[in-house]
């Protein structure tokens, strides 16, 4: 999260938007100055850490407002005051007052001291979707129709995310909140054909790459992994890849998913256990395969590529899963034009920035996500 934020705030991003309030306060203890917005809304009891930290806020329920200005009030003088973003209810049936009480929401904050409305949004629940994005936007609208109605100021407006920046007829209003595209990978839902020209220049910016830590020739009828769900019908050479669903590579890809090697696509055999998943590498043409080789479990390798999309597919899921579901504890190599930049471990108390050394970055371990 934290190098992520650096790169997106050196390229301009006029605000950072998260999910939880202590994500927040780990961008602003590792010096990260940008406009921060929580968009759920936090414990009232840490709202004046909120606003002493010049931290935004989202509110979408009554009674959590009325506790959270009291809080403010109390303090409110001796700090700045607290940013708050009015969420609207248009369909989504997960948060925000509905359009008919947000004027009264408005004026409750604007008679508050120490807060201020500076935000009013809401989320699609299905962009690709004409008719139901249709009747969310009328109703964000409306919200925005009876702020002006009340006599109070419209504040910025967002609403479009990737989904919303990649469709058509989806207004942008004030600001957007790119999310998954940001990362370089489209919103699984939006046909390949319905999106525009300029999406065949997203690429992602994640891989997933690791080293065996064992590769064996095994005899015809051995069982791999727990269970086992797979035995060799041949002799068979398998590699041992030091992951798991302990480091976020689900344990649905038993026997489902592949891996890249030299270019080429092998089968992942057996269940996938908590730290390692075995590879069938029997039919690589060329030396054998060792414990020096590099396989890809997500992104490119030679002509060869597996998308989050396929993972996901596989798994029944979506891309933002498969992409958030990576575990801590792998190590993470951040890469630039020029070459690895960065490298963070589980061990590591905070992001280590490489200089002369950047070469040592990938052999931190025998596996690692790249970005």
């Amino acid at each position: 999260m934290i190098p992520i934020a650096r790169a997106l705030a050196e390229a301009g991003a006029d605000a950072l938007c998260v999910a939880a309030f202590d994500e927040a306060v780990a961008l602003r203890d590792a010096g990260i100055a940008s406009r921060l917005i929580v968009l759920y809304p936090i414990p009232p009891d840490r709202a004046v850490e909120a606003a002493r930290r010049e931290i935004a806020v989202a509110v979408g329920d009554p009674l959590l407002l009325e506790e959270l200005v009291a809080r403010v009030g109390v303090a409110s003088g001796a700090l700045p005051d607290l940013d708050l973003e009015l969420e609207v209810e248009t369909g989504l049936g997960r948060g925000g007052v509905s359009p008919d009480r947000v004027a009264a929401a408005a004026t409750r904050i604007a008679e508050a001291p120490g807060v201020r409305l500076v935000g009013l949004w809401s989320h699609l629940q299905a962009s690709e979707t004409p008719d139901r994005t249709a009747r969310q936007i009328e109703r964000f609208e409306m919200a925005a129709a009876n702020l002006a109605n009340a006599g109070l100021p419209i504040p910025r407006r967002h609403l479009a995310a990737s989904g919303g920046l990649l469709l058509p007829g989806i207004p942008v209003y004030d600001a957007v909140r790119p999310g998954l595209m940001i990362y370089g990978l489209p919103p699984d839902e939006i046909e390949p054909a319905d999106l525009p020209p300029a999406a065949a220049g997203l690429r992602p910016v994640m891989s997933f790459q690791a080293r065996p830590v064992r590769v064996a020739d095994l005899p015809a009828g051995h069982g791999i992994s727990y269970g086992p769900t797979f035995t060799t019908g041949r002799p068979s050479r398998i590699a041992t890849l030091p992951l798991g669903y302990g480091d976020g590579w689900s344990r649905a890809l038993s026997n489902r998913a592949v891996a890249l090697v030299r270019g080429r696509r092998v089968p992942i055999v057996g269940n996938v256990a908590m730290d390692a998943v075995m590879v069938d590498v029997t039919d690589v043409p060329g030396p054998p395969v060792d414990v020096h080789d590099e396989f890809v479990l997500l992104g490119e390798q030679g002509s060869e590529r597996i998308s989050a999309a396929e993972l996901a597919q596989i798994r029944t899921t979506n891309s933002w899963e498969v992409v958030t579901s990576m575990s801590r504890r792998l190590p993470r190599v951040y890469d630039a034009a020029a070459g690895p930049v960065g490298i963070r471990t589980l061990i590591a108390t905070e992001d280590r920035w490489l200089g002369s050394n950047s070469g040592t970055a990938t052999s931190a371990s025998s596996r690692s996500t790249s970005l």
